[in-house]
């Protein structure tokens, strides 16, 4: 279960509002491990519930980008498999980058939520609409964020989030390409 901070918690009205969901990979997407074998080879783990979530909130209309702070072939190939518009990669100053992603589809950065885990993700997340991290994310960034997820990074965090969104857009009555939420 997501943590708000005191005061700051994002109600269903801005959750519903938000048009471009924005992201770190490393310690967000990822358990913030990279796995490099003696042949140069890099590997990453990834989270099928983050997918899966992505997945839906990108059919719903929402934009969806990755920032990263480093390039990974591994990132590359997640994201196409995802069908991600937009992927950054090599970008250390992740608020211009969200700025110009932002930008590119249309969105004002108050109706967009970022995700980071460290230091340099902060100016996005106070700059977000909605700034969110993970909790084993760096002291800045967890005083920067207006919530923290229960589930950590790699492990379903992305996925919370996903369904905060979606839910908001489903009881709005401006998005009905939202699918209803099924029993499991």
């Amino acid at each position: 279960m997501a943590r708000v901070k005191p005061g700051r918690a994002p109600g269903r009205a801005e959750w519903a509002r938000i048009r471009l969901f924005a992201m770190d990979v490393d310690g967000i997407l990822t358990d913030g491990s990279v796995t490099v074998f003696s042949d140069g080879i890099e590997a990453k783990r990834f989270s099928v519930l983050d997918g899966m979530g992505l997945g839906m909130v990108r059919d719903a209309g929402i934009e969806l980008a990755w920032i990263s702070g480093r390039s990974s072939g591994a990132t590359t190939i997640r994201a196409q498999e995802l069908r991600i518009a937009h992927v950054l990669q090599g970008r250390r100053d992740k608020l211009a980058a969200l700025a110009e992603v932002a930008a590119a589809a249309g969105v004002p950065l108050g109706e967009c939520v970022y995700m980071g885990d460290d230091f340099i993700d902060v100016p996005a997340l106070k700059a977000a609409g909605i700034g969110v991290t993970v909790p084993n994310a760096m002291p800045e960034a967890l005083a920067a964020a207006r919530l923290v997820t229960g589930r950590r990074g790699g492990d379903g965090a992305v996925r919370e989030v996903c369904d905060l969104i979606l839910a908001a857009a489903r009881a709005a009555p401006r998005n009905s390409a939202v699918p209803p939420r099924t029993k499991s």
